[in-house]
């Protein structure tokens, strides 16, 4: 397999981002959205391309657990939002 392009990247971080978004557990999502980051924080001075495309690889497959566990999740969705979310709310309304 040939290098990623940057753009490539880049979408794999976008949708793995917007994958994270689809969580209903604030747990889960705050977790999705570190784990993201912190792993192209992480492999961003990699310049073999064969390990970047490995790397590339290993994220189109966590971003298929993602989109499948985003799925288990919205079907056992809690009724009640949790107080992190809660607060979240409350100081987003206070700052608009």
């Amino acid at each position: 397999m040939a290098s990623p392009s940057r753009t490539e990247l880049l979408g794999l971080y976008r949708s793995l981002l917007l994958t994270a978004r689809e969580c209903c557990d604030y747990n889960v999502r705050e977790y999705a959205k570190r784990r993201t980051s912190d792993g192209f924080r992480q492999n961003r001075n990699l310049t073999d391309p064969d390990s970047i495309a490995s790397v590339y690889r290993e994220g189109k497959n966590q971003l298929a657990v993602a989109k499948r566990q985003a799925m288990v999740y919205s079907l056992y969705a809690p009724k009640v939002k949790s107080i992190m979310e809660l607060d979240a709310a409350i100081t987003t309304n206070t700052t608009n």
